[in-house]
């Protein structure tokens, strides 16, 4: 059997080097956009742009709340001044203070006045349930906590669906009402409570 032949042909390499070339340029005039396509896509991210702000907007058109239940009534409020909520326990009454003012409880040895914002409403107490969680709240100067028969959840609610009040919503409710949902779910404003001096415990225990 004979040996394979060689090729020995020489190698044109400016015949390569064509030939690269014109395989970039065939690359490129495929890949490189028309000027009606350059347009569209600055047109999409113009478009893209002024829609940030308005979605900026929409957020501020909701407002995320705690819902909860007392006496089979269903209150919320902004989730911005609760800082936790925790089982009821080892409450310690507290003489000469206001009806509403349920008494202490020791958290974590912080010591906290508790609420009860039916009576504080002058509000019916019929309905009420066995009280086993303390929504506490909290601002720069106060914190205290409020109670409740259970715990709805955090949920965002449109501004836009809050009504300012309703007819049957007077009196001391009404100056710390922020407003009512279509579903008569109340919103309470934390921040006249967490304002007001009335509810500052002034009771020194031992």
């Amino acid at each position: 059997m004979s040996a394979p032949q060689k090729n020995n042909k020489a190698i044109d390499w400016s015949e390569v080097k064509q030939r690269l070339e014109t395989a970039r340029i065939a690359i490129e005039h495929i890949w490189a956009p028309t000027a009606g396509e350059t347009k569209q896509v600055l047109e999409e991210r113009a478009r893209a742009l002024a829609r940030e702000p308005a979605q900026a907007e929409s957020a501020d058109e909701r407002i995320e709340v705690l819902e909860f239940t007392l006496a089979h009534e269903r209150y919320a409020i902004a989730s911005e001044h609760v800082r936790e909520v925790y089982p009821l326990e080892e409450l310690t009454p507290l003489p000469c203070t206001p009806s509403f003012v349920l008494g202490i409880v020791n958290l974590r040895g912080e010591i906290l006045s508790v609420i009860d914002i039916k009576k504080f409403f002058d509000l019916p107490e019929k309905g009420l349930t066995d009280l086993n969680k303390v929504i506490v709240l909290e601002s720069e100067h106060m914190v205290f906590g409020i109670v409740a028969d259970a715990i709805g959840g955090v949920r965002r609610i449109l501004r836009a669906d809050i009504q300012p009040s309703l007819p049957t919503l007077i009196g001391i409710r009404e100056d710390y009402l922020q407003g009512v949902t279509a579903e008569r779910v109340v919103i309470l404003d934390a921040g006249k409570l967490l304002a007001d001096e009335k509810l500052i415990v002034q009771e020194q225990v031992e």
